[in-house]
């Protein structure tokens, strides 16, 4: 996600939002608030690993077509899938056509389906990689971090694909699990109030 500024309105807008104000909505009532459910926690995954080398906002303006695509991203339902499935998604005009990302979807749905057996939930696996505050001490300074690295590692050692350090920070932006809000965002403080009264699952 693009660096932010503040507005004259007291709102937080990032760099893009005068082009795609569609970000507006996601920004506002998405981005950053802490997620515990895992079939959205499953899709976020998915999504980050299509944007690799793209941008978010044609991901994002796809994403109704990647929900309908991929069983509204239900890794049970997704792990099922067969060859028949990816040549019907490589085809499929509404999403990111790349076999390798198709398949990896796939492959994570599997894995995402033993680590539910093992873990318990994915979110008390992500959330095990929670952060110290401290370790982003300014703001959408980084695209990678050492926690992201280490989940990253730790993914790709249980088999997950696409999952690199800046996806996997990316990840971590978005679900929460990092407050990467610029200073002076004015959703930053509500998203700190809502971390500090959220339930980390176990």
């Amino acid at each position: 996600m693009s660096k932010t500024t503040i507005s004259q309105d007291g709102k937080c807008r990032c760099s893009w939002c005068d082009s795609a104000p569609e970000f507006n909505a996601y920004h506002d009532t998405e981005w950053g608030f802490p997620v515990s459910d895992d079939q959205r926690l499953f899709e976020k995954v998915c999504l980050e690993g299509f944007q690799s080398g793209l941008s978010w906002r044609t991901i994002l303006a796809k994403r109704e077509n990647f929900r309908a695509a991929f069983k509204g991203f239900d890794f049970y339902k997704v792990a099922a899938f067969a060859e028949a499935d990816v040549e019907r998604l490589v085809s499929d005009a509404g999403i990111i056509r790349h076999r390798g990302k198709i398949e990896a979807a796939i492959n994570n749905a599997k894995r995402a389906c033993e680590m539910v057996e093992r873990e318990g939930s994915l979110a008390a696996y992500f959330w095990g990689f929670e952060p110290d505050p401290s370790e982003v001490k300014t703001p959408q300074s980084m695209s990678t971090s050492p926690t992201s690295v280490a989940l990253s590692k730790d993914l790709k050692k249980r088999g997950w694909k696409f999952v690199g350090p800046t996806t996997v920070f990316a990840f971590m932006q978005a679900m929460g699990l990092i407050n990467d809000h610029a200073e002076g965002c004015f959703l930053r403080p509500k998203i700190d109030e809502i971390r500090r009264s959220f339930v980390r699952p176990q």
